[in-house]
């Protein structure tokens, strides 16, 4: 399979500086045979909720999460996402730290809110438009492709409080007007798109255990005022779904044949192993997971629900209508895999079993990180979270050969410390970094055996608010002071950073490769660097990509750049470089240009001059409107 991988897709992110030997010493061993990826790092914008902050800045409407963080015991410790990390102020940071590690892709998700504070009941937020095109047009011009996520567990209150959002049908219309203002405003850059993260987790936590909002269930499974844990999730997944088809639909006939981009959506799934050496329990893995992530992708791909919960659910299994089934199936480009962890499974068909495993919604199987006494991996800072490596490898082959070998994008993977761990320990994170090798090089596995697997995003960049868990989790590479939010690097830091550059020693043991070394696309001394120009052009911009989308280059005599002559020589000196000896311009693909608020041609194009010559030129050559710097790498 290795060597069917399509030309530009075959490079995964992962990566990291020089580092103690003892703790992060890469072995030298190669994986020959493995092909290259191109590594997607994802840094916790994930929900806008985990990091943005300014929950009521600049028009935006309040949230279902703004609401429920505020009822006292929800979260713990009675913390809240008001200010969370405050990326919205502090975004440019956020992304130059980002830049900073070598990653080519960064995953976060737009606040439904922010863009329409009520829905299709009130008007587009301009702001919010304008907010998120600057994440995207500084991520553009770093060199760093945009993963775009619509949905990610937050949506305005006020469609909770009219119908009860995705208990209703209704909602359906309201996510395609999102969707469609999303593409519209953002789609002529943003070349991937997640519409939905985690449908069956976010029922899971909101609609049978009830700890996220709305707060529904019912015994066994939580103590909730209103709910049924056994109906209302498959009735919410069901409107989930429906709602990614039409926004996919509508994406389909009118914005990607323009635009280009694709789209999917993202399940999370545990692996899981048979608790006992019997059948049964052999039966309970294949019903675990049918009943997680096989229950969101499933109808996408094959156009109903997985045969499993057929069997077990009946009637209460909502059903697709022949109109819906022609749409849904086939509704994804490619699948999103949210993995962490591994269980065991028990068959509670044909024993008894208790806290939930002998109904419906949980295919009667139970689950649990435990056998004879003896834990199925290391403890982590979050319930049900083991360290687990091999399950990497086993639930990558197994969505492989379940979808025909569909694309696949891990879009999240990371590690909580346990929360005994000494606050010392904190930024010497050691147990991360082990952690992430472990995952990295089952992954190679399941990719050396077949899987075609296009990326993988870390969770998380920073430590963030944590849903329900508040601070409490800390899954970050960076740790943020709760006091100042100052952000600052973990050991992992220097790990993932070398990773993802090849500059440990030798060859990392995952044996995975970068676009800046020893890649096809990605030719050594053809690189370039840009910078705003502040003094001595603190600010570095990276295309280690560029040379993939060249269109054309030729050179030019200085004369073509008279207008800007003056500005130049001033520049030149002040940086005291010299004199400009040559100039080389590239036409670039539009979307590795940058589309501004003023707009610009679909191809845009690059000076490149000797080390630290800056200039600022005029918009048909660079539409920004800053002074640059650009050397050759």
């Amino acid at each position: 399979m290795a060597n069917q991988w399509p030309p530009f897709w075959a490079n995964l992110i992962v990566a990291s500086k020089s580092i103690d030997d003892a703790a992060l010493k890469l072995s030298s061993k190669p994986f020959a045979s493995l092909p290259e990826l191109i590594m997607v790092y994802r840094i916790e914008k994930l929900s806008a909720l985990n990091v943005e902050g300014g929950y009521l800045d600049d028009g935006k409407g309040l949230s279902n999460w703004d609401i429920f963080s505020h009822i006292p015991g929800k979260i713990k410790n009675n913390e809240n996402g008001d200010v969370a990390d405050d990326d919205y102020h502090l975004f440019l940071e956020d992304i130059e730290i980002a830049h900073s590690l070598g990653v080519n892709a960064y995953r976060f998700s737009i606040s439904w809110a922010r863009i329409l504070p009520r829905g299709r009941f009130g008007e587009v937020n301009p702001s919010g438009i304008k907010f998120y095109n600057k994440i995207i047009d500084n991520l553009l011009v770093r060199g760093i492709e945009p993963f775009v996520t619509t949905q990610h567990f937050d949506l305005p209150q006020e469609l909770e409080d009219r119908y009860g959002s995705w208990l209703s049908p209704l909602i359906q219309e309201d996510f395609v007007l999102f969707a469609e203002t999303c593409f519209k405003s953002f789609g002529d850059r943003v070349k991937y798109w997640i519409t939905i993260n985690e449908p069956n987790m976010f029922a899971e936590m909101a609609y049978v255990r009830g700890t996220y909002p709305p707060a529904h269930c019912s015994a066994p499974f939580g103590n909730c005022s209103v709910g049924n844990s056994d109906v209302e999730p498959l009735i919410v997944v069901h409107n989930m779904l429906l709602s990614h088809a039409k926004a996919v639909k509508l994406y389909r006939e009118h914005f990607q044949p323009k635009q280009g981009g694709s789209i999917g959506l993202i399940a999370h799934s545990h692996m899981y192993e048979p608790l006992r050496d019997e059948e049964s329990d052999r039966q309970a893995v294949s019903r675990a997971l049918a009943f997680t992530g096989c229950w969101a992708i499933d109808p996408l791909v094959f156009g109903d629900y997985p045969p499993e919960m057929r069997q077990y659910h009946g009637s209460a299994l909502p059903r697709f209508s022949p109109e819906e089934t022609e749409f849904v199936k086939g509704s994804i480009d490619f699948i999103g895999l949210n993995h962490y962890s591994t269980l065991y499974a028990k068959d509670c068909i044909h024993s008894p079993c208790n806290l939930g495993g002998d109904h419906f919604i949980r295919g009667f199987t139970y689950t649990t990180g435990e056998r004879d006494g003896i834990l199925i991996g290391e403890l982590t800072g979050v319930e049900r979270f083991y360290v687990v490596p091999r399950g990497m490898e086993k639930i990558v082959d197994y969505v492989s050969k379940r979808y025909n070998n569909m694309p696949i994008y891990v879009t999240e993977n990371g590690y909580s410390p346990p929360q005994t761990e000494q606050a010392s320990d904190f930024l010497h994170d050691v147990a991360r970094i082990k952690f992430h090798k472990g995952y990295l090089s089952a992954l190679a596995r399941a990719i050396r055996n077949g899987a075609n697997v296009r990326g993988y995003f870390v969770w998380s960049l920073i430590d963030n608010f944590e849903w329900a868990g508040g601070y409490s989790s800390t899954f970050g590479l960076y740790y943020v002071d709760r006091q100042t939010l100052k952000r600052t690097p973990k050991l992992s830091v220097k790990w993932y950073e070398d990773f993802l550059t090849n500059r440990s020693r030798g060859s990392n043991k995952e044996g995975f490769k970068n676009g800046n070394e020893g890649s096809q696309h990605s030719r050594k001394g053809k690189n370039i660097i840009i910078a705003r120009t502040e003094a001595h052009c603190p600010w570095t911009v990276r295309l280690p990509k560029l040379q993939d989308h060249i269109i054309s280059y030729h050179c030019a005599s200085m004369p073509q750049l008279s207008k800007n002559k003056a500005w130049l020589m001033k520049t030149s000196e002040a940086m005291g470089s010299g004199n400009m000896r040559f100039h080389l311009f590239i036409s670039v693909r539009n979307h590795f240009g940058i589309t501004n608020d003023v707009g610009i041609d679909p191809k845009c194009c690059i000076a490149l001059f000797h080390e630290k010559d800056c200039f600022r030129p005029n918009k048909t050559l660079w539409p920004i409107g800053f002074p640059v710097c650009i050397y050759p790498v």
